[in-house]
């Protein structure tokens, strides 16, 4: 269990953790001098039974609002520190807005330097204290009379927060591992050390991770978990990571950087959210209203842009866009507080619901329905009602990184949730039954015009399956959809066209003699068929005119174009989409040359370039450099034989 103090500056938060854990937790120099907490400190108590609770001392000064937001952030339970004399104060009330904004439920109150009041007096405060957070998620929690300096109360408050950490179910250490940075120094003879709290996932020593935000790869040399070594870091605790690396560069990483491990989404610009607006505001929240954003450990400034109405009234909540003038990690259900431009005041908070956010039509009838259904708590739910409201297909890999998703989880769900996956360059579509149903029958009527329009071709290429039918979708999503329909066998592949399976082109007359001839010639090139002028000798004819056939087989899907002179049967074209696919899958960094696949084909280096090429246009391979990644399987790619 992680917990957090808050309340005014001199209530003795401090002094507090002193005595619970024995621990003072003002490290600094200055705050030594001062008496002040400035930054964050840390603190421990063991238990028996149960794991470490872990204690974080956030500052109580309003000019230090900032370090108290990033101590809150991730926390289980909150101890809530009022001092007898003084009562209530502007930053007792400023802290508890930001809990109740974060949601945070599970606390106690501290009711500290009882022993320089009259009972009476500690009486009226406790009474004011159920007052004021009567209408806040902490509404309710108990309020124990304690003294630092003469330990009355001490041992009951101690009692309190073993068993509240006894009791509390353990974190589930679900999605992908995302730690909060807020310290990050060196340790002679270890190295570069972050610390922070875990916010979801686990993560093992010795694992690979990544900085977000400093965007590069670490190592992990070890791990301290609640103040202990540990093989294992988890959500819910605080740890202590050892990193290294080749690329690591301490100087890069700082404050409000994440370390994760798995498919988490790059930090953004552009966060959609529910922001409720204090109360206590004197006025609207206006659109476009510039705001400094606390999220995790992290803080910058940006725009608040209204969705929907010009404004949030105060006590209300609303649909908003953050424009974020620096980049930060977040996914769905991060909270986050907003204070206004000159971070003096705390104005409201909320939620974060999207972190793909675009940059243009945030604010349309179908983008609001978009953010109301991707609000549902439960995965399950939310990607059902996604589905239904994305008639051109939900991103799946995109729902997956914003909702923090790790890959067995996506995978679980997909088989709870009805829908119809298809496979793009940029990702997996999927589709709820009835949209699919539209797009697929929009392609087969689509289909059916072409055959009737041009009944002696094959029918148009893959990527064009869409043109002429009204659907809008991601341009590379065409070759997807081609790729499913064909494995439905509701449409045939036939070289680099689509057609009906009922529907049959044919050369006629003296196209059909002459193939006759030519068929034999390319299939018995193998791997390196004839070029044009090799064909026309061969069959005693003009090189013209056997090249002007040949384009005439291509659109029966007879034979593939992939240079001006050089022709390929479907099926020996398929070999060699196959042979790349094996030599990626053996390479080291999945990655096919025109060296490896020269020497797997055997059919010398020029050929291995223009067929790479030809790979390259239709969408089977993608440059990289010098070298071509396969993006799709060749099954897919290539038509059957």
């Amino acid at each position: 269990m992680i917990i957090a103090t808050a309340g005014h500056v001199d209530h003795g938060k401090t002094l507090l953790i002193k005595a619970l854990t024995g621990v003072d937790t003002d490290r600094l120099p200055e705050e030594k001098k001062r008496n002040l907490t400035i930054d964050l400190g840390f603190a421990y108590l063991p238990l028996n039974d149960a794991e470490t609770i872990g204690f974080i001392d956030v500052p109580g000064h309003e000019k230090f609002i900032r370090n108290m937001l990033c101590g809150v952030a991730g926390i289980d339970f909150v101890l809530f520190i009022v001092a007898a004399d003084d009562g209530p104060m502007p930053q007792t009330l400023e802290h508890l807005a930001i809990l109740d904004l974060l949601g945070v439920s599970r606390g106690a109150v501290a009711l500290t330097k009882i022993d320089r009041v009259e009972e009476v007096r500690a009486v009226e405060v406790s009474e004011e204290i159920d007052e004021l957070f009567a209408d806040t998620s902490l509404a309710g929690v108990p309020v124990f009379p304690v003294s630092a300096m003469t330990g009355d109360g001490v041992d009951g408050l101690k009692q309190h927060l073993l068993d509240a950490a006894a009791d509390m179910p353990p974190r589930p250490a679900t999605g992908n591992f995302r730690l909060a940075i807020d310290r990050s120094f060196d340790v002679v003879g270890a190295g570069l050390v972050v610390t922070g709290t875990v916010f979801s996932g686990k993560i093992h020593a010795s694992s690979s991770a990544r900085v977000l935000g400093a965007e590069m790869d670490v190592r992990l040399r070890g791990i301290h978990a609640q103040n202990t070594e540990s093989e294992i870091g988890q959500a819910g605790q605080r740890c202590a990571l050892n990193l290294a690396g080749t690329n690591l560069d301490k100087d890069l990483i700082r404050r409000g950087d994440w370390i994760v491990a798995g498919d988490l989404p790059p930090p953004v610009h552009r966060i959609d959210a529910r922001l409720r607006v204090l109360g206590s505001e004197a006025s609207v929240l206006a659109h476009w209203t510039p705001v400094h954003i606390h999220l995790g450990a992290s803080e910058t400034t940006g725009r608040v842009a209204v969705l929907g109405d010009r404004g949030i009234v105060p006590g209300e909540d609303g649909l908003v866009q953050l424009v974020l003038d620096q980049a930060i990690g977040a996914v769905h259900g991060d909270g986050l507080i907003i204070r206004n431009q000159s971070a003096q005041r705390t104005i409201g908070g909320g939620q974060v619901i999207d972190v793909y956010s675009p940059t243009r039509g945030r604010a349309k009838p179908e983008r609001i329905a978009f953010l109301r259904a991707m609000e549902e708590p439960d995965d399950g739910t939310a990607l059902a009602a996604l589905l239904e409201n994305s008639p051109h297909g939900l991103f799946l890999d995109q729902f997956a990184g914003a909702r923090n998703l790790a890959s067995g989880d996506m995978e679980a769900l997909a088989e709870l949730v009805p829908m119809k996956s298809v496979s793009t360059e940029t990702g997996t579509l999927g589709f709820s039954a009835q949209h699919w149903d539209t797009v697929r029958t929009a392609v087969l009527d689509g289909l059916a015009a072409w055959h009737k329009k041009s009944p002696d071709t094959v029918g148009p290429g893959e990527n064009r399956i869409l043109s002429g039918t009204g659907i809008r979708l991601p341009t590379n999503a065409a070759l997807g959809i081609s790729a499913e329909l064909v494995r439905e066998g509701a449409i045939v592949k036939e070289g680099m066209g689509i057609r009906l399976p009922s529907h049959q082109p044919r050369l006629q007359g003296a196209d059909a003699t002459n193939w006759k001839k030519i068929k034999p010639l390319l299939i018995g090139g193998g791997l390196r068929p004839p070029v044009v002028i090799d064909i026309a000798q061969a069959i005693g004819n003009e090189p013209r005119k056997v090249e002007s056939l040949l384009v005439r087989a291509a659109r029966h899907g007879l034979v593939v174009r992939i240079a001006k002179n050089r022709f390929y049967p479907p099926e020996t074209l398929r070999q060699l989409g196959e042979i790349a696919e094996r030599v990626a899958l053996d390479a080291e960094n999945g990655m096919v040359t025109a060296a490896t696949f020269r020497d797997s084909s055997e059919i010398g280096r020029n050929l291995a370039i223009e067929v790479l090429e030809f790979f390259d246009k239709m969408k089977f391979t993608r440059r990289v450099g010098d070298a071509h990644e396969v993006i799709r399987p060749a099954a897919d790619a290539f038509s059957r034989e």
